[in-house]
């Protein structure tokens, strides 16, 4: 099975779309994370204000942060791999992987 893990910047809550100003990416991430999940890909998603735990316990994840600063945030993985640092996923990236991700997390060639 395909996995994607994010880690996310500190937000007031798991998906960062509440509040007064949220970033208009939030949202459409969130969807598309609910797409990958439908399809039968792993998803999980840490925000820092509510596992930090999870950052800590990630190697990779606590070298970049220790190195880098928590301004890299958000990470994504994919696998293990890491394939984004510092922003989400735009539109067009967001439509390669729900193709390979899907396509590869349903056992499909």
């Amino acid at each position: 099975m395909k996995e994607i893990k994010i880690y996310d910047p500190a937000m007031c809550c798991s998906t960062g779309v509440c509040g007064p100003d949220i970033d208009p990416i939030l949202p459409q991430v969130a969807g598309f994370l609910h797409q990958l999940k439908e399809r039968g890909v792993k998803v999980e998603r840490y925000n820092l204000s509510q596992q930090p735990i999870a950052f800590v316990q990630n190697p990779q994840v606590k070298s970049i942060l220790q190195n880098e600063g928590v301004e890299v945030l958000p990470l994504v993985f994919i696998d293990g791999e890491l394939v984004l640092k510092g922003s989400y996923p735009d539109q067009e990236k967001r439509k390669e992987w729900l193709h390979k991700l899907a396509q590869e997390g349903s056992g499909a060639a």
